[in-house]
């Protein structure tokens, strides 16, 4: 007979109350039980008696080979009793755990969780220092064409210089001439 130790719901509605038995595992929730073991009041303020538990009558279930279902096993394990069934499921997770660390890869989902934001902070801080060398080669490239323009206006302002001081010294030359010829017509 497989004999495990689980939780039967008591109480009334909104107010739960569990008592926590050793029965049969194909027997339904709040099916026939074997013993009673202790029992577990949720709502209850003081830790103490929150649990109570038949700690010697636990040890001897599970010392006749009952498991206990998940939720009954971190009760136990809160108060100290440690089943050959958790400490597999420890060591089980423990080589998990060093297998995935090994391997490189995230075990539990907060570090998957960290791992994400880390990322996603490291892909933020990427695309903004790209943004800022595009913004910074945009300004150079302005200054750049800035001082193209500039050059380009102070050259075509001394070409217009130069053009009129040669036009006014070919107007001054023609003037001479025309003096010139004018004097010597005389």
């Amino acid at each position: 007979m497989a004999v495990r130790i689980r939780m039967t719901r008591m109480g009334r509605r909104h107010r739960p109350f569990f008592r926590i038995n050793a029965m049969e595992s194909r027997a339904p929730r709040d099916g026939r039980i074997l013993e009673k073991l202790g029992h577990y009041d949720p709502l209850e303020k003081d830790a103490a008696k929150q649990i109570v538990l038949n700690r010697e009558r636990v040890e001897f279930w599970l010392g006749q080979g009952a498991t206990p279902s998940d939720t009954v096993a971190e009760v136990l394990l809160r108060h100290g009793i440690k089943t050959k069934y958790a400490e597999e499921k420890a060591t089980r997770r423990a080589k998990a755990r060093a297998i995935a660390r090994k391997q490189g890869k995230l075990f539990t989902a907060t570090e998957r969780i960290v791992a994400e934001k880390k990322a996603k902070a490291e892909a933020e801080a990427k695309e903004a220092e790209a943004k800022a060398k595009a913004e910074a080669a945009k300004a150079a490239e302005a200054k750049a064409k800035a001082e193209a323009e500039a050059k380009a206006k102070a050259e075509a302002e001394a070409k217009a210089q130069a053009e009129a001081e040669a036009a006014k010294a070919a107007e001054a030359e023609a003037a001479a001439t025309g003096e010139a010829a004018e004097a010597a017509a005389e």
